[in-house]
C-alpha cells in the first residue's frame, strides 16, 4: 500500500521510471501522476501481461477504453498506488491528450475513498471495523461498495478474529474428505435397493432409486447448489440493510460487506469451516425431511461438492491468472465487473446461467475485446 501523499509529492524522471521498470517494477502514469502497480499486476483482471506491456507508459487513454472504460471505483483503486509525479515536460502523451484525460476524470470523487487514511476515512482502520460500520447509516451502502486494497480486522479478540479468517486450502482439506466419504455412503445405501421415491404417499406407484442413478443425483445436487449460490449471493449477501438499523448493517458487513470493501484480502475469500458447518447442517436437515434418507444424502453430497468448487473458484477468480479466451478468464472479468461497477447484477460466481432467467446479467458490451 502506498502511504498517503504528502504536500510535496516526489518527482520522477522518465529515465528513472524506465530503470525501475527494467528491474521488474510496473510503473504507469496518468496525467503526470505516477503509480506503482507492482503488487497488483498478478491480480489485474485483464491478465498480468496486459499490464506489464503498459509498464513505463501513460495509461490515460487506456482508462477510457478499449477494451472498456474503467469505472469510478477502478480509478479510486488506482489512486491507492500513487507514488509521486512525473517531472514537468516528461509526460508521454501530448499536452492536449493530458488535458482531455483530466477533463474526463470524475470531479465528484470522494477524496476519503482515494487512499485509506485513518484521519480522513469514514472508519478508523486501526480498530476492528465490525463495531464501527453500523454507525455509518446512510453512508454505509456507498462506502462498502468503494473497494480498497487493505486487510480487514473484524474483532478485538484474537481468537474470534482467527475464526473469521480462512486460507483457501483449508476449505478443500476439510470438506473434500467429507464429500468422498458421503459419496461412498450414498452409493452403498442406494445399492441395498431399499430406496424408493414417493413411498411415503403410495407403495403402488413409488419409484425405485437404483445405485446407477447416483451420478445423476449427484449432478442434480450440484445444479441445485448453483441456484442456491445465486439466490444467497443476490438476496442475502446483497441485501440493502436499512440505514437506521445498526445490527442489520453490522450483519451485512460480517456476511459479505467486508469482501466488497476489501476484495483482495486473501484470508476472507472463502467461508470459514465453523460457520459453514452450521449452514451446511441446516440444508442437510431440510433434505432429510423432504426426501428418503439415501436419496436426500445423495443430493446433499452433490450440493456440498458444488459448494467446495464454488469456494475454490471464487478464490481463483480473485488471485488466479487464467489464460485469455478461456472460460475462467471470462468469469474473472465478469466477477471483477461485479465488484467494481455492477454490484446490483452479475451474482453468478461459478456460472452466468442463473443471471439470464433472473435478468441480472452484466451487459456484454462492457467486455469488448482488446485490439
Amino acid at each position: 500500500m502506498a502511504s498517503p501523499p504528502s504536500a510535496s509529492p516526489r518527482s520522477f524522471s522518465a529515465a528513472e521510471v524506465r530503470v525501475r521498470c527494467a528491474q521488474g517494477a510496473c510503473l504507469v502514469s496518468c496525467c503526470r501522476r505516477l503509480y506503482d502497480l507492482s503488487g497488483f499486476v498478478r491480480l489485474h483482471p485483464g491478465g498480468e501481461q496486459l499490464l506489464r506491456r503498459r509498464a513505463g507508459t501513460d495509461v490515460s487513454a487506456a482508462l477510457d477504453g478499449p477494451p472498456h472504460r474503467h469505472s469510478d471505483n477502478a480509478r479510486r483503486w488506482l489512486e491507492q498506488y500513487y507514488v509521486g509525479e512525473m517531472e514537468p515536460g516528461e509526460e508521454q502523451v501530448p499536452p492536449e491528450a493530458v488535458a482531455d484525460a483530466a477533463a474526463k476524470t470524475p470531479t465528484q470523487m470522494d477524496p476519503r475513498c482515494k487512499i485509506v487514511d485513518v484521519e480522513k476515512d469514514l472508519v478508523d482502520w486501526q480498530k476492528p471495523l465490525l463495531w464501527q460500520v453500523g454507525y455509518l447509516g446512510e453512508k454505509y451502502d456507498e462506502w462498502v461498495h468503494q473497494p480498497v486494497d487493505r486487510p480487514i480486522r473484524l474483532f478485538y479478540l484474537d481468537f474470534l478474529e482467527s475464526l473469521s479468517k480462512t486460507a483457501w486450502y483449508v476449505v478443500f482439506m476439510v470438506w473434500a474428505p467429507v464429500v468422498l466419504y458421503l459419496s461412498w455412503v450414498s452409493y452403498t445405501s442406494l445399492a441395498q435397493g431399499n430406496t424408493r421415491l414417493f413411498s411415503s404417499f403410495t407403495t403402488e406407484y413409488s419409484i425405485p432409486v437404483h445405485k446407477y442413478y447416483f451420478p445423476f443425483i449427484f449432478l442434480l445436487g450440484m445444479f441445485l447448489w448453483s441456484l442456491l449460490e445465486y439466490l444467497i449471493h443476490r438476496f442475502v449477501f446483497h441485501m440493502k440493510p436499512p440505514a437506521s438499523n445498526y445490527y442489520l448493517i453490522t450483519l451485512h458487513f460480517l456476511l459479505h460487506g467486508q469482501h466488497h470493501k476489501s476484495p483482495f484480502d486473501s484470508s476472507r475469500l472463502v467461508f470459514p469451516p465453523v460457520p459453514a458447518s452450521l449452514v451446511i447442517g441446516f440444508f442437510y436437515g431440510v433434505l432429510q425431511l423432504l426426501l428418503p434418507e439415501a436419496l436426500g444424502l445423495s443430493v446433499f453430497v452433490g450440493g456440498l461438492c458444488g459448494y467446495v468448487i464454488y469456494d475454490m473458484m471464487h478464490y481463483y477468480l480473485h488471485y488466479g491468472s487464467p489464460k485469455k479466451g478461456t472460460y475462467l478468464y471470462g468469469l474473472k472479468a465478469y466477477h471483477v465487473k461485479h465488484h467494481f461497477e455492477h454490484q446490483k447484477s452479475g451474482f453468478g460466481i461459478t456460472t452466468h446461467f442463473w443471471d439470464h432467467p433472473f435478468g441480472t446479467l452484466i451487459p456484454e458490451e462492457t467486455f469488448e475485446k482488446e485490439d
